[in-house]
């Protein structure tokens, strides 16, 4: 019977790599430009780096619920696919509930948008609450003040992603991600350097990025024949308040996931300016590394959503089960390799993203090299948690993974970095063995979750 049974196993791999690599390579692309920024602003300063990832991490700490409920758009369509498969050619309403999903999802966004836009106007007194050095606040500010307006942009590009890989068609959003980030680098250098904006210029070049890579995606779902079917935009001014309920129901235990580790991570940069700027422009190095490693487990997760969705949608519990298997997998020996190289590589990777002429590099470059060594020992827990909650998702599971993070993230992860960091006297180093920490203690609930509602 293994025998037999491996040429599914097989055929789920190549489907889910065919379907995840795609979105891996937008996520990456996204997370690129995020990385272009943070380097052009290393050459500006360390006050600049400082102040960006602050602004930054803030930033998508805020936007967790507009992004959550976007991400809700995925298992909604690909559910409504797969009772579209299950019906067959007699079954037309997956098109109209594919239609009302994406819908839904859209405006969902923009509700939760709004809350979100007026935060992050105030970030500067809000930096300054949580304990961050006023200039550095001000500065950050000015990055959110200049990247809010592209919350919308990105948002509804989530949402029409999430659609294409319910159609599994995901190749549209990678090239429009690939050519943004060939724009953003000359946009963002010209804004930073020439113009003089600096924080700002990096902050109106996300907002140009995030603008733009919607418009194009929106331009191909409008033209496309495939696409053009099912009139996503017709009559998009008349909410669907049942599916809307019903996206806030899927959307906000994954948007509140989203901010708790979201919040983790931004929670942890915050610490680190209770050190000093060092230790911010430290963190910094490490967590966008780390960030950039996480794009792959959370590509395959994404894909795995899709794919359990359709599964799950057409009665194939079986083939539910093998796509999320396949998945955490895939994901799991990606990361367990990604381990390595951080660990091997720290000092080389730290030496890319500050200036060797500031008067602090050696400092940060000492730090930020140790800090990857532990984001190197985290590798393999977060890349199972975040595609064993993709597949979770798939099966419209979000509520107790959402519980899994609350518990994990803040009753272990933040408490014992804090703990570590000042109390133990480890300083930065143990900020982030609490996060290692944290995301052990989510991996294995989540992935016995799984089992457990796949068998």
């Amino acid at each position: 019977m293994i025998t037999a049974a491996r040429p599914a196993w097989r055929a789920e791999a190549a489907a889910t790599l065919g379907l995840a690599w795609p979105i891996v390579l937008t996520n990456l692309s996204q997370m690129a430009m995020a990385l272009t920024e943070t380097l052009l602003l290393g050459q500006v300063g360390t006050e600049a780096l400082a102040a960006g990832i602050l602004g930054s991490s803030l930033y998508f700490a805020l936007i967790a619920p507009a992004f959550g409920l976007a991400l809700a758009a995925a298992p909604l369509l690909a559910l409504a696919r797969g009772e579209g498969r299950r019906a067959g050619a007699a079954g037309r309403g997956w098109v109209r509930e594919m239609r009302r999903g994406a819908r839904a999802a859209l405006w969902a966004c923009a509700i939760a948008s709004v809350p979100s836009g007026i935060l992050l106007w105030h970030a500067g007194p809000l930096l300054v609450a949580l304990g961050q050095d006023a200039a550095l606040a001000a500065l950050a500010q000015d990055y959110t003040r200049a990247a809010l307006w592209g919350l919308p942009g990105f948002c509804a590009f989530v949402v029409l992603r999430g659609f294409l890989a319910a159609m599994e068609r995901p190749a549209a959003a990678m090239w429009i991600s690939l050519a943004a980030v060939a724009l953003n680098m000359p946009i963002a250098w010209v804004l930073i350097f020439p113009a003089g904006l600096g924080v700002a210029g990096a902050g109106i070049a996300a907002t140009v990025a995030d603008t733009g890579i919607f418009l194009a995606l929106l331009a191909v779902v409008l033209r496309d024949r495939a696409f053009r079917r099912f009139h996503i935009f017709g009559r998009i001014w008349r909410p669907d308040l049942p599916r809307l309920a019903r996206v806030f129901a899927l959307g906000l235990p994954i948007a509140a996931s989203l901010l708790l580790e979201i919040g983790l991570f931004t929670a942890a940069a915050l610490a680190m300016g209770w050190f000093d700027a060092v230790a911010v422009a430290g963190h910094a190095i490490a967590v966008q590394t780390a960030s950039i490693t996480f794009m792959v487990p959370m590509g395959i997760g994404q894909a795995a959503t899709a794919r359990v969705g359709l599964a799950a949608g057409a009665g194939d519990r079986a083939g539910a089960a093998r796509a999320g298997w396949v998945a955490i997998g895939l994901g799991a020996g990606f990361m367990a390799a990604m381990a390595g190289v951080l660990v091997l590589g720290a000092a080389t990777i730290a030496r890319l993203f500050i200036d060797p002429a500031d008067p602090q590099a050696a400092e940060v470059r000492a730090l930020g090299a140790t800090l990857l060594v532990m984001a190197g020992v985290f590798q393999l827990a977060d890349g199972v948690q975040v595609v064993a909650a993709g597949a979770l998702r798939g099966l419209a599971d979000t509520r107790v993974p959402m519980v899994f993070a609350a518990v994990g993230y803040w009753g272990l992860a933040f408490p014992a970095g804090l703990a570590l960091g000042f109390w133990a006297g480890l300083g930065p180093v143990g900020i982030w063995a609490g996060l290692a920490i944290g995301l052990a203690a989510v991996a294995v609930p989540m992935t016995a979750r799984w089992r457990r509602l796949s068998a």
